[in-house]
């Protein structure tokens, strides 16, 4: 009898010593007088056995078990959310950086080759740019409409330019600038580069608040609360066998996996919709990697501009002719003293396009196919996460015996086998569960809300990947920003991509596709040419924008020019 006192006067000293340096809880102020085993009648959580701990005891213990458990969800998560944050900052930074030096190229080229003369004119692009970022940051912002209301600014600026002969009274730059879709002063540029820049656009924008809201999701979703039912088993499964003086026995797996399924029943429902996610995060970021590239595309916007500008140029006289036939001849311009060669802009040099080497460096330090390639790897290992935790936390040995430990492990009630079956995933899965109670017939609504955003923010992506902003499908009859061009394809816009490019598709002629450009401060309202050649303010040409490959300008035109170049 002595011996057997003796013994389990060690095993609760052992015991509550063990709780005492793991827990943080005084081992002195729990344990009974004598350091005693009794009957666990006081037990509310673990089995009402011959016990060493007190209700003080198994109330802290529960309480530690809880915090055990968060911890285990929050460190198995922390990839989870480290990838997401970490992925979000450095597209984020890299897609407004690309921006920025696609404007700064722009300034560059335009402003060695004209100086003065452009940065007076600059607000022009300033404006393409301050939209094309306010798109990206997540503004209510049409890029089609966007490049449309560019396109009518630079028709006016351009067309005053190739007629410097002429003053145009704003009234008539503004029957120009209406009816540039039908004359197509710069050919098929603005649709080329609309396509372009639409697709990179709202594939970049889309992809940037993928990871944004997979980092709030993730955030969300594992501030999980233990319900009275979790909390006690688990309890029961890692405490409880310390309060039978077996400090060292772990939980067998099969325990384990139930209490933490019933625990984390609600994260389990996620799995189907954060999968659709997770897949279109990764085909997005495939896009990005090929057609849709927002390196090219924000490369392209000064190329193709010079491109268009000089198309215009080339086709001044039959374009000037359509013009004025439908909008009516314009008053002649004042005669003017003539220049030096200087002042009139003689000595600059002829507008032209980027050599490859000339190209803006990558931003950020890195490009963007590192960027893909390295989101991609980190986006595979995530699918199935919810439903597989569980087993991630049971699979750590501080968390649950092994599987080949299963005749030695804590079984809820002594060391010994566990019997029941794992139950299944999902909350209508844990109505048999025997470890945690559930009830299935009450949804837990937060995670109703994370499914849904995780739907909401699947089907941006989905439509991203065909060049569809899903904001704007309506009030652009149903074409999206991407304006109905999805299947088209430009061989000098793309290098080849294998399954990843999308076929070529001829050009529609439908209007539909090519929406109206919003009003600018003045009326754009009526449809039919206007003939008034000199009513309203008179424009003059002397402070236009002069764009001018002199090399393919006709003689006369060049002298003509250079007399409003001062």
């Amino acid at each position: 009898a002595t011996a057997e006192l003796i013994f389990l006067v060690c095993v609760c000293v052992h015991v509550c010593v063990y709780v005492g340096f793991n827990c943080g809880i005084n081992p002195c102020f729990l344990l009974w007088p004598g350091f005693m085993f009794v009957l666990g009648e006081h037990l509310r959580l673990c089995p009402q056995d011959y016990t060493c701990c007190s209700s003080q005891m198994e109330e802290t213990l529960a309480q530690q078990s809880e915090r055990d458990f968060l911890k285990a969800v929050s460190d198995n998560s922390q990839f989870l959310l480290t990838t997401f944050t970490q992925r979000h900052r450095r597209f984020d930074e890299f897609f407004k950086e690309l921006i920025d030096l696609s404007e700064k190229s722009m300034n560059q080229m335009f402003t060695k080759t004209y100086g003065l003369l452009f940065t007076q004119n600059a607000h022009v692009f300033q404006e393409l740019f301050l939209e094309l970022r306010r798109y990206y940051s997540g503004g209510s912002v049409s890029l089609a409409e966007v490049l449309s209301d560019f396109w009518s600014r630079l028709v006016e600026r351009v067309f005053s330019l190739v007629n410097p002969q002429y003053q145009f009274s704003e009234d008539y730059l503004e029957c120009v600038s209406k009816h540039a879709e039908q004359l197509q002063p710069f050919g098929d540029v603005p649709r080329k580069l609309r396509v372009q820049v639409s697709r990179a656009f709202i594939a970049a924008r889309a992809l940037s608040q993928g990871l944004a809201t997979g980092r709030d999701i993730v955030n969300k979703a594992t501030k999980v609360s233990g319900s009275y039912s979790c909390v006690r088993g688990l309890m029961r499964q890692w405490y409880c066998p310390l309060c039978r003086g077996m400090p060292s026995v772990r939980p067998c797996r099969s325990l384990c996996l139930n209490v933490m399924k019933g625990c984390l029943a609600n994260q389990a429902d996620l799995d189907t919709e954060w999968n659709n996610f997770i897949d279109a995060l990764y085909q997005v970021s495939e896009k990005l990697e090929g057609p849709f590239n927002m390196e090219l595309a924000a490369d392209s916007i000064s190329v193709k501009v010079s491109e268009a500008i000089m198309h215009m140029q080339e086709n001044s006289v039959s374009i000037s002719s359509k013009v004025f036939q439908g909008c009516g001849n314009p008053r002649p311009a004042p005669a003017r003293s003539k220049r030096s060669p200087k002042e009139s802009g003689g000595n600059r040099r002829p507008f032209r396009t980027y050599t490859p080497e000339e190209k803006p460096t990558t931003a950020a330090g890195t490009n963007l196919d590192r960027l893909v390639t390295e989101l991609k790897e980190r986006l595979r290992p995530m699918r199935g996460f919810w439903v597989s935790l569980p087993h991630t936390i049971c699979n750590d040995e501080k968390m649950a015996a092994d599987v080949t430990n299963e005749d030695r492990c804590w079984n809820g009630q002594t060391r010994g086998r566990y019997l029941p079956d794992v139950t299944g995933d999902g909350l209508v899965s844990q109505i048999n569960n025997p470890e945690v109670e559930v009830d299935i017939a009450r949804p837990d609504v937060r995670t109703r809300q994370l499914i849904m955003e995780l739907r909401v923010v699947t089907n941006k992506l989905r439509h991203a990947m065909s060049g569809q902003d899903m904001d704007f499908m309506d009030s652009e009859e149903g074409s999206g920003s991407g304006g109905g061009d999805h299947g088209e394809r430009y061989n000098h816009d793309w290098p080849g991509y294998g399954p990843y490019s999308p076929p070529y598709t001829k050009p529609s002629n439908n209007p539909a596709s090519n929406p109206a450009k919003p009003p600018r401060g003045r009326d754009r309202n009526g449809s039919k040419w206007n003939r008034n050649n000199g009513q309203g303010r008179v424009r003059s040409a002397a402070g236009l924008l002069p764009f001018s490959p002199f090399s393919l300008l006709p003689l006369p035109f060049v002298v003509t020019a250079a007399t409003m170049w001062r």
